[in-house]
């Protein structure tokens, strides 16, 4: 039996309008998460912030969909995916309005947050709604193909599109562009987007959710605040260990529960663990470079909004083509191979910007950013493909928003890693970045590590065990 009520067969003309819908929902989301970086400097300059400042205007949008993706995904499928995604894109285009308009820092921040609650409907249903309408094998894989090269086409094209819009418009411009976009999308939702909901949704886990929320806000908070309290300061104290007792919280409540918000018998499979390892690590690189790079070129060489966008295209180009040859890498070879090259390629990039001082040619940066951007385009796949390789099928959608909350969460623990390390150190930020550079090659060190270790013979067997068991305990509650 299916688990989804399915939507009436649309006509391949109307399966392409859902699909332009949902490429066009992956794009603002995807666009968002990057645009803002390049719009830093003018925004500090405008709203007179410090760096923990900037910190929270990334980390206020990262942090608060990776707290709400799961919620996001079970409300679809429980009280229909068309009207949850509609929902999203009416929230996100409001808080971008209200971002474009915002008064001070504090306005920014909270509007931030309001923009990803809507951010946090659209992606992980935009899917669901793909795979409700796509039905035919083949057909499913082409449109998740084409939903995929957006994602990575939004991310790439942040950095640029924002230094044009700054450059030309200011910094408030960079949240105008949602509001059209999002008025389109709703619109063609409302008139091609079938309504479809799971047969039995899952039921809503309060305990888990603010276990979540508990566990990812203060952790952030810390790292980001950390420089300026004082790492021992009771403030600082309290946050990491209301953190540690979520934490807690999740190993020892959650499995007591018949349907958590988060299943922790998935983290029994090594394939599964090991690629939310890497979404996590991998993402902190990517944070952490757009937070870097973005203070380098405009804060340190002095290059306008424009000249800053314009330097990374060819990391843009690199993840962009990366990201199409990472699914046939993956389809030929397995994960592994693209999984190891793209952490070589992230720790590579990464390592070379350690070494990126005031008078660094532009042919240097260009050879970084160009490894790492092939690095971050090769690494999406084969982390998907790795992390539904032990899980049985139709847990697929809760294994991927577990791993899309380790990206996002990655990425909010990269920029405010990045951001106190530059924001403790007293000897300027050429100096202080490369502690940070050094971190994010690391990560890229850790993404080989872990990729090898779960791709390895023992994790598949282990995994293959897990997946098995699962299954069995599945069909053992249906009975």
């Amino acid at each position: 039996m299916s688990d989804s009520v399915m939507p009436r067969g649309l006509s391949p003309r109307g399966q392409t309008v859902v699909l332009l819908t949902c490429c066009l929902s992956v794009f603002v989301a995807g666009l968002d998460a990057t645009i803002v970086n390049v719009a830093l400097p003018s925004i500090q300059r405008a709203l007179h912030t410090p760096v923990s400042g900037l910190q929270w205007a990334i980390d206020a949008y990262t942090l608060v969909i990776a707290c709400l993706l799961m919620l996001s995904g079970s409300l679809a499928d429980r009280f229909g995916r068309r009207r949850v995604f509609l929902t999203g894109l009416a929230i996100f285009s409001l808080g971008s309005l209200l971002c474009s308009i915002a008064p001070s820092l504090g306005a920014l921040v909270a509007f931030r947050a309001l923009q990803a609650v809507g951010g946090s409907m659209l992606n992980p249903v935009a899917m669901s709604i793909i795979a409700t309408t796509f039905t035919e094998p083949a057909a499913r894989a082409r449109a998740v193909g084409a939903w995929g090269s957006v994602a990575g086409l939004s991310l790439a094209s942040g950095p640029v599109l924002g230094g044009l819009l700054v450059s030309a418009l200011g910094w408030r411009s960079i949240f105008w562009i949602n509001v059209p976009v999002g008025a389109l999308a709703m619109y063609l939702t409302k008139k091609y987007v079938p309504e479809s909901k799971a047969t039995r949704g899952k039921r809503f886990d309060p305990l888990g959710q603010a276990l979540v929320v508990t566990f990812l806000g203060p952790v952030t908070a810390a790292v980001i605040e950390g420089p300026r309290h004082g790492w021992g300061s009771p403030l600082i104290v309290v946050m990491f260990v209301v953190a540690g007792a979520s934490v807690a919280g999740l190993v020892l409540l959650e499995p007591r529960r018949s349907e958590p918000l988060v299943d922790l018998r998935f983290f029994r499979s090594p394939a599964f663990s090991g690629a939310t390892l890497i979404a996590l690590v991998a993402l902190m690189t990517l944070g952490g470079f757009l937070f870097l790079n973005t203070l380098y070129l405009q804060d340190v060489r002095g290059f306008s909004p424009l000249h800053a966008g314009v330097l990374t295209i060819p990391m843009a180009a690199a993840l962009a083509v990366c990201s199409t040859v990472s699914g046939r890498v993956v389809a030929a070879r397995g994960p592994r191979p693209a999984l190891v090259l793209a952490g070589l390629l992230l720790a590579a990039g990464t390592g070379l910007l350690t070494g990126a001082g005031r008078g660094t040619s532009a042919g240097y940066l260009v050879l970084a950013y160009v490894l790492f951007g092939a690095g971050c385009g090769l690494v999406g796949t084969p982390v998907t493909n790795t992390a539904l390789s032990g899980l049985p099928r139709d847990q697929a959608g809760v294994a991927g928003a577990i791993a899309s909350t380790c990206r996002q969460t990655g990425a909010a623990i990269g920029v405010a890693v990045c951001g106190s390390i530059v924001a403790g150190g007293s000897a300027g930020f050429v100096a202080s970045s490369r502690a940070a550079w050094a971190l994010l090659a690391g990560c890229g060190g850790a993404t080989v590590l872990f990729g090898l270790i779960s791709t390895g013979r023992w994790a598949t067997a282990h995994a293959e065990r897990t997946r098995a068991q699962l299954s069995a305990k599945a069909l053992e509650m249906t009975r």
